[in-house]
């Protein structure tokens, strides 16, 4: 099969590879759709130590099964031919983080694209306890969005919103222009979305962000004073990762106000811990999602209640290097770019 493979920094090549053999309780996936994450940038880049070469990078996809292990049909009532995604965190299902309904807190994890082969290829396998079948009314392209929309997910389930609340995202990547869209599923009522990309912005703003910010235009602590009175954001979401904008989230919210952080852009950021404590403000993490956030990712985008109707670019596979490259260097107008592997498109 062809593979785009990862062989060093800024070096990926489409190779001839061995089509992945299922064991007895995986699932052959002919990839339709794969999508590129902001993760494997940097892993491109050499600057991620869970991305080692040679490997298949690909987390985010869809396509037709191929094959079926001797038990898979039956535990999930699978066939050849069904349309599907998956979860690609593959989890023990065993241990206390699982078991409590926080998968991606597993110490056994192991993610396609970085432990495992990735979907960067014409068939991927997984166990067939991670994949979903799609109906009918939902196509493949779209349903490649189904764990970075998870990822949203997550991330504004931990913002803890309220209906009526403010929030403010930084960062109007494909993970800010999703958790914006989760977020006003979850009740925020007034949102504002900052990035330095003003094609991103319009995006933003026709996802619903009730004001789009560039930084080019002023001081964004200044301007959230002006909207809420002085008082601050009820919540903050950091899609970026670097230490300018994680101060930014702390020192835009209210006291008592919740940030996540979801951006993993820089290792360390300092951070005004004084104000923090003094302030009560409530900090924490978002990594992947749960398999009930996957859940309500796909339920949703079934629903029609999130997407990225707008800048999905659609690349054949052996254009992928050469998008990871455009990609770490400006996205533009693109707010996610989709490979082609060869299976089938519909």
């Amino acid at each position: 099969m062809k593979a785009l493979v990862y062989e060093g920094p800024s070096t990926m090549n489409v190779r001839e590879t061995e089509v992945p053999a299922p064991g007895d309780c995986e699932v052959l996936i002919r990839v339709s759709y794969s999508g590129i994450c902001g993760s494997e940038l940097s892993g491109f880049l050499g600057h991620n130590s869970l991305r080692k070469p040679p490997m298949i990078f690909g987390h985010e996809f869809s396509g037709t099964i191929a094959a079926l292990g001797n038990e898979a049909a039956d535990l999930g009532g699978f066939a050849v031919g069904d349309r599907v995604t998956a979860n690609p965190l593959v989890t023990c299902g065993q241990c206390e983080a699982c078991l409590g309904g926080k998968q991606q807190l597993c110490a056994e994890r192991k993610l396609l694209s970085a432990a495992l082969p990735g979907s960067n290829a014409e068939y991927v396998k997984i166990p067939s306890a991670f994949v979903h079948k799609l109906p009918d009314s939902l196509s493949l392209r779209d349903a490649a969005l189904t764990e970075p929309i998870a990822c949203a997910v997550r991330a504004a389930e931990l913002a803890d919103v309220r209906p009526g609340d403010t929030a403010l995202v930084i960062g109007m990547g494909p993970i800010g222009l999703l958790a914006l869209q989760a977020l006003k599923q979850y009740g925020a009522s007034r949102i504002v979305a900052v990035d330095r990309n003003r094609e991103r912005l319009n995006f933003a703003k026709r996802l619903g962000a009730s004001e789009a910010f560039c930084p080019e235009d002023g001081d964004l602590l200044a301007r959230i004073r002006e909207l809420t009175g002085s008082r601050g954001v009820d919540a903050a979401l950091d899609a970026v990762g670097a230490t300018a904008t994680r101060l930014q989230c702390v020192q835009a919210v209210k006291p008592g106000g919740r940030v996540v952080f979801t951006g993993l852009h820089e290792e360390e950021s300092p951070l005004p811990v004084n104000l923090i404590i003094r302030s009560e403000i409530k900090l924490t993490g978002a990594f992947a999602y749960s398999a009930l956030n996957f859940r309500t990712a796909l339920r949703w985008l079934v629903e029609g209640r999130i997407g990225l109707p707008e800048g999905v670019v659609e690349a054949a596979l052996e254009d992928g290097a050469a998008w990871f490259d455009k990609l770490v260097r400006q996205a533009g107008s693109v707010s996610k770019v989709l490979l082609r592997p060869g299976g089938d498109q519909a």
